[in-house]
């Protein structure tokens, strides 16, 4: 019999935010690829059973996406419950529903354990809301990193420049100069506030702000690094230090 593969959500960092659904089914299951992003309280706690390492360390991938998702297949083709562990949520710039098209077109089951997104929960416990009534009555969440094998970029710039309310900007760090050129060009206020949240929910939680001007510079001297979740607009003046 085939087996069954969930992509599960971990949530943004800690068990205590991790769903009973995810940790049903993660200590139910044959084998478990994870990578990094939910951390290591969360690592560290996976039943011993068959697990892969298949995150991106440094900017080096353990796995090509295409291995992951033949090795999906292939314990799924053995009769083994197969979990798929990722930080936040599996489908908000988590590539989880190219997987579910590859098991899908594979005749292979997959169920999606939705997961707390990062891009809500991290500037959440740093007193930054996302939306606020007076600031920001509308959020749009941006990928810092586009499939690098795209003929041109699928973000319209001037839209975003030019559009009302806050950013997010997940897995934006290493291209951050750029994102915040391409606003300031497009018309976007240079003096616009900017947070960066790195390690959300982690020990070494780390929050670094500035201007859109400047931000790209404040964070190079502060050596920010990833994962870290970027949020731009004025309810970034609410985060209290």
């Amino acid at each position: 019999m085939t087996g069954k593969v969930y992509l599960v959500g971990s949530g943004p960092g800690g068990l205590d935010l991790m769903t009973f659904k995810a940790r049903e089914v993660i200590d139910s299951a044959d084998v478990i690829l994870y990578d990094q992003l939910p951390g290591e309280e969360v690592i560290n706690s996976l039943p011993d059973v068959e697990k892969v390492d298949v995150g991106k360390y440094g900017g080096k991938h353990t796995r090509e996406q295409d291995e992951i998702e033949n090795l999906m297949a292939e314990y799924a083709l053995k009769g083994k419950n197969v979990v798929r562990l990722k930080g936040g949520d599996p489908f908000l710039f988590g590539r989880g529903g190219e997987e579910m098209e590859y098991l899908r077109a594979k005749g292979i089951e997959v169920e999606t354990v939705p997961g707390i997104t990062s891009g809500i929960a991290v500037p959440e416990n740093v007193g930054i809301p996302v939306t606020h009534r007076t600031f920001a009555s509308q959020v749009t969440f941006l990928t810092g990193h586009e499939d690098p094998t795209k003929p041109e970029s699928a973000i319209n710039w001037r839209w975003l420049a030019e559009s009302p309310g806050t950013i997010v900007i997940l897995m934006g760090v290493k291209n951050l100069p750029n994102i915040t050129k391409s606003l300031i060009e497009n018309g976007m206020d240079s003096d616009k506030p900017v947070a960066i949240i790195e390690r959300g929910f982690r020990a070494d939680q780390r929050v670094t702000t500035g201007k859109l001007s400047d931000i790209a510079d404040i964070a190079k001297e502060r050596g920010v690094r990833p994962p870290a979740i970027i949020v731009i607009g004025e309810v970034v003046s609410l985060y209290r230090e």
